[in-house]
Protein backbone atom coordinates (compact mmCIF):
# COMPACT_ATOMS: atom_id res chain seq x y z
CA UNK A 1 0.00 0.00 0.00
CA UNK A 2 1.15 3.49 -1.13
CA UNK A 3 1.67 5.91 2.28
CA UNK A 4 1.91 9.72 1.91
CA UNK A 5 -0.90 12.24 2.13
CA UNK A 6 -1.90 12.24 -1.56
CA UNK A 7 -5.94 12.64 -1.81
CA UNK A 8 -6.59 10.22 -4.69
CA UNK A 9 -9.14 11.54 -7.49
CA UNK A 10 -9.44 15.28 -5.82
CA UNK A 11 -9.01 18.76 -7.21
CA UNK A 12 -10.19 21.98 -6.14
CA UNK A 13 -13.47 22.78 -6.12
CA UNK A 14 -14.38 18.70 -6.46
CA UNK A 15 -16.56 16.73 -4.59
CA UNK A 16 -19.73 16.52 -3.34
CA UNK A 17 -20.48 20.12 -3.12
CA UNK A 18 -23.14 21.38 -5.81
CA UNK A 19 -23.64 25.04 -7.23
CA UNK A 20 -25.58 25.66 -3.61
CA UNK A 21 -21.86 25.51 -1.97
CA UNK A 22 -20.21 27.49 -4.08
CA UNK A 23 -23.03 29.76 -5.10
CA UNK A 24 -24.67 30.79 -8.40
CA UNK A 25 -22.56 31.50 -11.79
CA UNK A 26 -22.75 34.72 -13.38
CA UNK A 27 -25.06 34.85 -16.25
CA UNK A 28 -23.02 34.20 -19.57
CA UNK A 29 -23.67 34.45 -23.09
CA UNK A 30 -22.12 32.65 -26.01
CA UNK A 31 -20.66 34.83 -28.99
CA UNK A 32 -19.81 32.33 -32.46
CA UNK A 33 -16.49 33.39 -34.11
CA UNK A 34 -15.62 32.30 -37.43
CA UNK A 35 -11.86 31.74 -39.15
CA UNK A 36 -10.92 31.77 -42.71
CA UNK A 37 -10.58 27.95 -42.06
CA UNK A 38 -14.16 27.58 -41.20
CA UNK A 39 -14.20 26.65 -37.87
CA UNK A 40 -15.81 28.33 -35.21
CA UNK A 41 -15.07 28.99 -31.24
CA UNK A 42 -17.95 30.02 -29.37
CA UNK A 43 -16.68 31.33 -25.78
CA UNK A 44 -18.65 32.47 -23.53
CA UNK A 45 -18.39 35.90 -21.90
CA UNK A 46 -20.24 37.47 -18.83
CA UNK A 47 -23.73 39.12 -19.84
CA UNK A 48 -23.59 41.88 -17.04
CA UNK A 49 -23.58 45.63 -18.03
CA UNK A 50 -20.48 47.29 -19.91
CA UNK A 51 -18.62 43.67 -20.51
CA UNK A 52 -17.47 43.75 -24.02
CA UNK A 53 -17.11 41.54 -26.23
CA UNK A 54 -14.39 41.10 -28.25
CA UNK A 55 -13.84 41.78 -32.11
CA UNK A 56 -11.53 38.97 -32.76
CA UNK A 57 -10.90 36.05 -31.28
CA UNK A 58 -8.10 33.47 -31.51
CA UNK A 59 -8.91 30.13 -33.55
CA UNK A 60 -8.27 27.56 -31.20
CA UNK A 61 -7.67 24.65 -33.47
CA UNK A 62 -5.79 26.79 -36.25
CA UNK A 63 -4.09 29.93 -34.57
CA UNK A 64 -5.93 32.07 -37.19
CA UNK A 65 -8.00 35.05 -36.08
CA UNK A 66 -11.68 34.81 -36.05
CA UNK A 67 -14.50 36.91 -36.22
CA UNK A 68 -18.54 37.24 -35.78
CA UNK A 69 -18.96 37.13 -39.30
CA UNK A 70 -19.15 33.77 -40.85
CA UNK A 71 -19.17 34.91 -44.51
CA UNK A 72 -16.52 37.36 -44.19
CA UNK A 73 -13.50 36.46 -41.64
CA UNK A 74 -10.46 38.35 -40.80
CA UNK A 75 -7.39 37.51 -43.21
CA UNK A 76 -4.75 35.33 -41.60
CA UNK A 77 -1.69 36.85 -40.97
CA UNK A 78 1.21 36.93 -43.91
CA UNK A 79 4.16 35.24 -42.10
CA UNK A 80 7.64 35.88 -43.58
CA UNK A 81 9.48 32.93 -43.81
CA UNK A 82 12.58 32.31 -41.52
CA UNK A 83 15.85 33.77 -42.26
CA UNK A 84 19.39 33.07 -41.42
CA UNK A 85 21.79 35.67 -39.87
CA UNK A 86 23.56 35.26 -42.89
CA UNK A 87 20.64 36.46 -45.12
CA UNK A 88 19.86 39.08 -42.91
CA UNK A 89 24.33 39.96 -43.38
CA UNK A 90 23.70 40.00 -47.02
CA UNK A 91 21.27 42.43 -46.87
CA UNK A 92 23.06 44.56 -45.34
CA UNK A 93 26.77 44.27 -47.05
CA UNK A 94 27.66 43.78 -50.48
CA UNK A 95 29.96 40.91 -51.28
CA UNK A 96 32.43 43.70 -51.69
CA UNK A 97 31.81 44.54 -48.33
CA UNK A 98 32.25 41.03 -47.28
CA UNK A 99 35.47 40.41 -48.54
CA UNK A 100 37.43 43.71 -47.15
CA UNK A 101 35.68 42.21 -43.82
CA UNK A 102 36.72 38.92 -44.40
CA UNK A 103 40.39 40.43 -45.66
CA UNK A 104 40.82 42.55 -42.45
CA UNK A 105 39.68 39.72 -39.77
CA UNK A 106 42.28 36.95 -41.70
CA UNK A 107 45.44 39.85 -41.21
CA UNK A 108 44.63 40.14 -37.68
CA UNK A 109 44.39 36.43 -37.33
CA UNK A 110 47.86 35.75 -39.17
CA UNK A 111 49.48 38.73 -36.82
CA UNK A 112 48.62 36.81 -33.68
CA UNK A 113 49.28 33.54 -35.16
CA UNK A 114 52.13 33.48 -37.56
CA UNK A 115 52.86 30.13 -39.86
CA UNK A 116 55.39 28.33 -38.57
CA UNK A 117 57.92 27.05 -41.41
CA UNK A 118 57.87 23.11 -42.12
CA UNK A 119 60.39 21.29 -41.15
Amino acid sequence: MAGGNAIRGSRVGAGPMGESERGDTAPRRRVSYWCSNGHETAPSFAQEHGSEVPEVWDCPRCGYPAGQDRDNPPVPPRNEPYKTHLAYVKERRSDEDGAAILETALEKHRSKHPVRPAR
